[in-house]
């Protein structure tokens, strides 16, 4: 078991973030508020509560060099937190959505952060310091639909979005004054705001939880169609691979070496996915230990019964013993994990990461002991 700590805060937990010094967490609580807990002799006591927001917050990301607080509501608004004294002020950054915001990073020089909407929008947003405000620059007419996910790559210019349309982007985000040139990468910084690097259409269904490996190699999202999708040499000729699974969709990935993701999702229970020395991709493990709930012997009847009327399948000659009567799930989420963040210096790559679900947990876990993936 790599499970180190499970921590009970609330019933329904949308996103959550940590302190650089993993002292501190941030979370929603499914509503408007963010509430900040700060780990005092080995208990979570709750510290902050912002308030500032009008509906329920979808995204939320903390800063490590600057100690800042991003978030991002279905109330269109986006707000930069600063500790000030012992007092987090809000600072409100004109987004100009029509729509709700459903997702926000920061990215990795922290002088920019991007935040994903309804509204088939991306904004870019920077620090004007003349007028000492928050603004954006906005992607549009590039997505069918809403935007779920955002990922910087480590270069600090390209971004990588997944959408409800099924597709995968990478744009570049080059802002003149806020990015410098690179004479060394120039490829990136001579790119255009706004444009398009590649469109990625593998998937039939929705599309979640866009990362980039440490490197920026390589490419891995999410589809509601339970698979997952790699991509290696990000550009006008990709390298595609894709990895089907039987159970539940994923919602979110997280790279913990070049070659070894762990994906989280409506399975409750965090699943490993590795590359082998030939660079294919596959399912390799759950992390935790998997649980039987009992769930009506009659309700399982029922449904099998339909499922096996969908297939045109004969119910004669059928045993009883053949009905599934109960259902899996994680043993230590009870509900679908939404997020997954790791725990760790920023830029340095980690073994440790923390989990969070609809089951109201933020669950700490680590694979340092895990001798089979650390050896992957």
């Amino acid at each position: 078991m790599t499970v180190t700590s499970v921590h009970q805060f609330a019933q329904c937990i949308t996103c959550h973030a940590w302190s650089s010094d993993q002292s501190m967490v941030a979370f929603c609580p499914n509503n408007n508020e963010v509430h900040i807990y700060r780990l005092v002799e080995d208990k979570w006591e709750k510290v902050h509560v912002l308030q500032k927001h009008d509906q329920v917050i979808s995204g939320i990301d903390w800063s490590a060099r600057s100690n800042r607080i991003v978030t991002a509501s279905h109330d269109r608004n986006s707000y930069v937190w600063n500790l000030e004294g012992s007092e987090w002020v809000p600072t409100l950054v004109i987004l100009r959505l029509n729509r709700a915001a459903l997702c926000v990073q920061w990215s990795p020089k922290e002088n920019k952060f991007a935040v994903g909407s309804g509204a088939k929008t991306v904004c870019i947003c920077y620090y004007e310091q003349e007028n000492n405000w928050w603004v954006s620059k906005l992607i549009r007419k590039r997505h069918d639909s809403s935007v779920t996910s955002v990922s910087w790559h480590p270069n600090n210019i390209l971004l990588a979005t997944t959408s409800t349309d099924g597709k995968c982007r990478v744009f570049s985000t080059f802002i003149k004054g806020v990015d410098a040139k690179d004479s060394k990468k120039s490829t990136s910084s001579d790119l255009k705001f706004g444009e398009l690097i590649v469109q990625l259409d593998l998937s039939s269904s929705w599309t979640f939880g866009v990362k980039w490996s440490p490197s920026g190699n390589t490419l891995a999202y999410v589809g509601h169609n339970s698979m997952i999708y790699f991509v290696d040499d990000v550009g006008p000729s990709p390298l595609a691979q894709n990895v089907v699974f039987r159970d539940l969709p994923l919602r979110d990935v997280l790279f913990v070496s070049e070659k070894t993701v762990i994906g989280v999702g409506f399975d409750c229970n965090p699943m490993v996915f590795a590359a082998d020395e030939r660079g294919v991709w596959g399912f390799v493990r759950y992390l935790a230990e998997r649980k039987t709930v009992s769930s009506g012997s009659r309700y399982g009847s029922q449904f099998s019964e339909a499922f096996g009327k969908f297939y045109g399948q004969s119910k004669q000659g059928g045993s009883n013993d053949a009905v599934e009567t109960s259902r899996t799930r994680g043993a230590v989420h009870d509900n679908c994990i939404n997020s997954i963040m790791p725990l760790g210096e920023h830029g340095i790559l980690t073994k440790r990461f923390s989990t969070s679900g609809l089951d109201g947990r933020i669950v700490l876990w680590d694979l340092e002991n895990e001798q089979d993936l650390l050896e992957l």
